[in-house]
């Protein structure tokens, strides 16, 4: 399985390489694949109108307490990958903290339902794969909308799939590791309804929604202080990290 999943790195990885920048020369050299990503976009939209958002909604009515232990434990899981990208990116002190934040809310916490390190002034330390590949001088490869899944780029997707070797990811079957990923998407798609507005009133979404991962995708892999570029007007405002959030 795990070299299933390496050929499928590599083959997001290479597409930076097999994009071409489209004729169009308005067009953003990002995203070559705009054509396409925007008949996804439309798929997903539709998706969200009439699965995602009832679904969520009903989700919204379980007890704030209840769904807070539910999304601890879920965020709990994720430690051990924060240990090891951060030990590969050379943070061993923000290593240390995710060492110490998975044993104490694993144990005290119950199995992470109360995040009990973060009482103890250990926050969370979050580093993938793909920001290790980034920090490394790895490419981003073209702008992607993938189906249900949203946007991102290669090196950040495919670090997706290699955080998920590391225990105890690895050894989840498959209802657990369902019912994780429903839990972040739903929380996720709460959060952002109160920013839906600023989306759906942009003349572009696509474009909007396009900039502001981007956006986040940089404060990842610079920890927050990316380096100054030149101001875009097609930038959106700085939506807050809920907004951001979402492309995690």
């Amino acid at each position: 399985m795990k070299r299933y999943v390496l050929v499928v790195v590599m083959a997001l990885l290479g597409l930076s390489g097999c994009a071409t920048a489209p004729d169009d020369p308005y067009a953003d050299p990002r995203d070559p694949f705009e054509e396409v990503n925007r008949d996804v976009w439309d798929f997903n939209e539709a998706l969200d109108e009439n699965v995602l958002w009832p679904v969520a909604r009903t989700y919204g009515k379980i007890p704030q307490p209840v769904r807070t232990g539910m999304l601890n434990a879920a965020e709990n899981l994720s430690e051990p990958s924060y240990l090891v990208n951060n030990t590969l990116q050379g943070k061993f002190k923000d290593a240390g903290i995710s060492f110490w934040r998975f044993l104490i809310n694993s144990t005290v916490g119950v199995v992470g339902i109360f995040d009990v390190a973060d009482k103890m002034g250990l926050s969370r330390r979050d580093e993938g794969f793909g920001e290790t590949l980034a920090s490394w001088g790895v490419g981003d490869g073209p702008y992607l909308m993938l189906p249900a899944m949203g946007p991102t780029v290669p090196v950040d997707r495919g670090g997706d799939l290699v955080d998920g070797w590391y225990f105890p990811l690895d050894d989840l079957n498959t209802p657990v590791s369902v019912a994780r990923v429903t839990i972040k998407a739903l929380e996720l798609r709460l959060r952002l309804q109160e920013q839906q507005a600023l989306m759906e009133n942009s003349l572009d979404p696509y474009s909007f929604v396009r900039e502001a991962y981007y956006q986040s995708w940089r404060n990842k892999v610079y920890d927050g202080n990316p380096p100054e570029q030149e101001a875009d007007p097609s930038e959106p405002e700085d939506l807050g990290d809920d907004f951001y959030d979402q492309f995690d």
